[in-house]
């Protein structure tokens, strides 16, 4: 399980229930194992690896489950202008292989995917509006429980960024316009993983996005998605369709961390398991 973490400039203009200082306070959080992803992950016998992709302030840790992959401190506000350039979306690519190249050689065979990130759901709403046929109403929803006030607020945001967008837009440019430093870096390794031939297991709506975007970067990835779960946040069954994906679990989460993606991983063992060693009729003696 490799959670990657960074911040949004637009989490300045109110669109969460938190501020930017909770990403940091999070991290430290999984750092610490005092989180749900990491009661999940110990129950279950995951690897977690944690990565600072650019959270506003720097954590000073040792710990080696920590990666420090920052592509700056939080983007800007895609509110006001692009979020990052297209050579930072280029560097969060090659950051995202490297960490599944790293882990790969030390022996891990399947990828679950989380993230943290306040205001995380802005980004992944237009970038779903950006990348997909839908109507921004369809995309955008509360995240973590804003109030109406704020919904419409954070509504017109993406709608004034994406005025900035064409048709002819490339992956590149939409993830620089309104993608996240932990978006981009999710992206670069999940397209490292499927040039590996490695499962990659989606956890919900931000994981979601950066696995669409893969898709339209290289349509052939999509044979190694495992959909964990349906989210809680509106747009995401509709982001599931366009990638006609089932997912395995419908449980109501709104959490992110991929918790989702760990809480479906005993099913993949469970299916493995019984692939490989269930005996078949024949081999058992049994006459039908």
């Amino acid at each position: 399980m490799i959670i990657f973490a960074a911040d949004h400039g637009i989490a300045d203009q109110g669109v969460s229930i938190a501020s930017s200082d909770v990403t940091a306070q999070m991290v430290s959080n999984f750092i610490d194992g005092g989180a749900a992803i990491n009661c999940f992950c110990q129950v279950n016998n995951i690897d977690l690896y944690i990565v600072d992709a650019g959270i506003k302030k720097a954590l000073d840790c040792a710990s080696e489950c920590f990666f420090v992959q920052r592509l700056g401190s939080g983007t800007a506000d895609f509110s006001l202008h692009a979020a990052m350039s297209r050579e930072q979306v280029q560097q969060g690519f090659e950051f995202g292989r490297q960490i599944v190249t790293k882990l790969t050689q030390k022996g891990e065979h399947i990828l679950l995917l989380g993230e943290m990130g306040i205001a995380n759901t802005s980004s992944a709403s237009a970038l779903m509006c950006a990348l997909t046929h839908y109507q921004i109403e369809q995309c955008v929803g509360k995240g973590t429980g804003i109030t109406e006030q704020q919904y419409t607020h954070k509504l017109a945001l993406i709608k004034k960024a994406l005025t900035r967008l064409t048709e002819d837009d490339d992956v590149t440019t939409i993830l620089a316009q309104v993608g996240g430093f932990e978006i981009v870096q999710m992206v670069g390794a999940i397209l490292a993983a499927g040039q590996q031939q490695m499962p990659i297991m989606i956890d919900g709506f931000i994981v979601s996005i950066a696995a669409l975007a893969a898709y339209r970067l290289a349509p052939n990835i999509l044979g190694y998605f495992i959909f964990s779960h349906q989210s809680d946040e509106q747009g995401h069954h509709l982001l599931l369709q366009e990638m006609s994906a089932e997912p395995l679990l419908s449980l109501g989460l709104r959490l992110g961390e991929g918790t989702g993606a760990a809480l479906a991983w005993p099913l993949i063992q469970a299916a493995a398991y019984f692939y490989n060693n269930m005996a078949s009729f024949e081999s058992a003696g049994v006459t039908v």
